[in-house]
């Protein structure tokens, strides 16, 4: 199975890439932002609760992820492998992870680390809020998110390197190029 974790910050273009990652790979996908929006949408507890912390730029807690990431691996038919987006954000969520698919014979393959400037970022993000209308594309709460994403999550990477799993990708200039350079890091590891 080929598991990545596509990591960085808000806007670094984690759901563009992997868009395209599940057309070439044929790979299953999971989004923990989406999932939250849906359980926010369809107003269950997990989703209320959710909302409050998302709409102050804080990250959803640890047991409320954790639940949808093993409802979601509970029900995945047979896979070629799954593209976790969103997920983890923290060390304790990447051990997590870890233990939920060592229970299903499998492990973390790569951690694509999508890197981008703040200022590239900000950009990104009002132009998403502008042109998709998601309340949480406003300057204060961009500001918030990355904030905790630089405090919170991407000591992250720390882990991975630990693991031997991390790459580093340039996740500026065209999707095209972007994904170019996802396909080489991927090449490598089945070489």
């Amino acid at each position: 199975m080929l598991n990545i974790v596509i990591f960085g910050a808000p806007g670094s273009g984690k759901g563009t890439q992997s868009e395209l990652l599940i057309k070439k790979y044929g790979l299953d996908y999971i989004s923990t932002g989406n999932v939250l929006r849906e359980a926010i949408r369809a107003g269950s507890e997990s989703g209320k609760l959710a909302k409050g912390y998302m709409d102050e730029g804080k990250l959803v807690p640890d047991a409320v992820i954790l639940q949808l990431i093993s409802d979601f691996l509970n029900h995945l038919p047979a896979s070629k492998g799954i593209i976790f987006d969103g997920f983890p954000r923290t060390i304790f969520q990447a051990k997590a992870l870890k233990e939920l698919l060592e229970e299903r014979g499998t492990d973390v393959t790569i951690m694509l680390d999508l890197q981008v400037d703040d200022e590239e970022l900000i950009k990104r993000l009002l132009e998403r809020g502008r042109i998709s209308g998601r309340t949480d594309d406003n300057l204060e709460t961009i500001q918030s998110r990355l904030d905790v994403y630089h405090t919170q999550t991407a000591p992250l990477a720390t882990y991975y390197i630990s693991e031997d799993k991390r790459i580093v990708v340039k996740g500026t200039g065209s999707v095209d190029e972007i994904s170019q350079r996802i396909d080489a890091a991927i090449a490598r590891l089945t070489e």
